[in-house]
Order: structure tokens, then sequence, then C-alpha cells
């Protein structure tokens, strides 16, 4: 009897609000068989016990060693990540005060903290003196408080933030990723990796038995 093809695309980072972990969270299968396809999606691959951590590294070895239990005629064809980081969280349905205040505090310090850093710079780099001889250059006579260039250069700096940023307010400007999100999305990657590998070598990672 030929083996029933099964093709496996597993994600590298999976997140579960469940103890229970099932195949059809770790990412897509595809088989012309539906019943086949079916059973393999509702497989249990993981439980997460009260005291077992909230992460684990399971591998694509382990899933095809479940699979072929469930169903002996099949071939898999793994498509995606060797490897699947699984994390447990809680999502908390209410927000309460103390979630208002987190907000507030991360609004306060990123707010706060850009005009620090921006003020640092300007004084740093003497913006005021470049400025002065600038506008001496240009009026040929000594700037009398608010001029024309610091209301420019003020304009034109919340412009640029803007738009190397792409947002207003809760709007995109473009379809592209903000700077941010590229750099979250790099960093989450560099994350998965570094975790993937510390669980292979401390012998933690659900491999084949």
């Amino acid at each position: 009897m030929t083996n029933l093809m099964v093709y496996l695309k597993c994600d590298r980072n999976v997140e579960v609000g469940t103890e229970d972990v099932f195949l059809s969270d770790l990412g897509a299968l595809r088989c012309a068989d539906t019943v086949a396809a079916a059973k393999l999606k509702a497989l249990k691959v993981h439980h997460f016990g009260k005291e077992d951590p909230d992460r684990c590294v399971i591998s694509c070895l382990r899933l095809v060693e479940l699979m072929e239990g469930v169903c002996p005629n099949i071939s898999v064809q793994v498509v995606g990540e060797p490897d699947v980081l699984v994390e447990r969280i809680q999502v908390e349905e209410r927000r309460g005060p103390v979630q208002w205040f987190k907000c507030a505090l991360v609004c306060l310090v990123s707010f706060f903290g850009t005009a620090f850093t921006i003020m640092a710079y300007h004084n740093d780099v003497g913006i005021n003196d470049v400025f002065t001889e600038v506008y001496r250059m240009v009026m040929n006579r000594e700037p009398q408080g608010l001029n024309v260039l610091e209301l420019s250069y003020t304009v034109g700096l919340a412009a640029g933030i803007i738009i190397f940023f792409n947002h207003v307010g809760g709007r995109r400007i473009t379809k592209d990723p903000t700077p941010i999100e590229v750099a979250m999305r790099n960093y989450e990657e560099d994350v998965d990796k570094a975790l993937i590998a510390t669980a292979g070598r401390e012998g933690q990672e659900e491999e084949s038995r």
C-alpha cells in the first residue's frame, strides 16, 4: 500500500493559551485525505504541567514520530522550521488598573526619554549657535527671539519623525512595516534562535524517542 504524503509546515515561535498543545497550533498541515488530516491536526503533542516552565522546544522529528504513531501509512515531508519554540501565555481579558498604569508609565518614559535625547543631541552639536550663525548670514542682523528658521526646523523635525516611523496616531501612512517593527522582528528571530540553540545544548529539546 502506497504511503499517504503529508506536508508539515511549522512556525518557529508559537504562543498558546492552554496547557495542551495540538499539532494544529504549531503550523499548517496539508494532506489529500481529509480524515487523516483532521486526525493529525487534533493530535496532542505536548502538555504544560503546573510546575513546568512556560517554554519548550519541540523537534519536528518528535512530531513526525507522533504522527506516524497515529497514522502508520503516511510519509511526512517537513517544509517548515525544524524546531518549534512553544510558549504558554496567560491572556487577561479584563484591563485592570495595573495594565493602565503600565501603559501610562511606558508612554511617559517614551515621551520624556525621547524629549531628553533630542535636547541632549541639540546641546551636544550646539544647534543654537548654528541657527544664530545661519540667521546672521542670511538676514545680516542678530536674531530677535523665535525666528522662521527655528520654527521651520521644529515643524520639519516633527514631520520627519512621523514619516520615518510611518504612523499618524493609529494609522499607517504606507503599507510598509515601520523601522520599529522590522527591528522587533529581527530581535524576536535572534531570541528564538538563541532559545532553541540553548535548549538543544542543554538537552531540553523534545526529540524522537
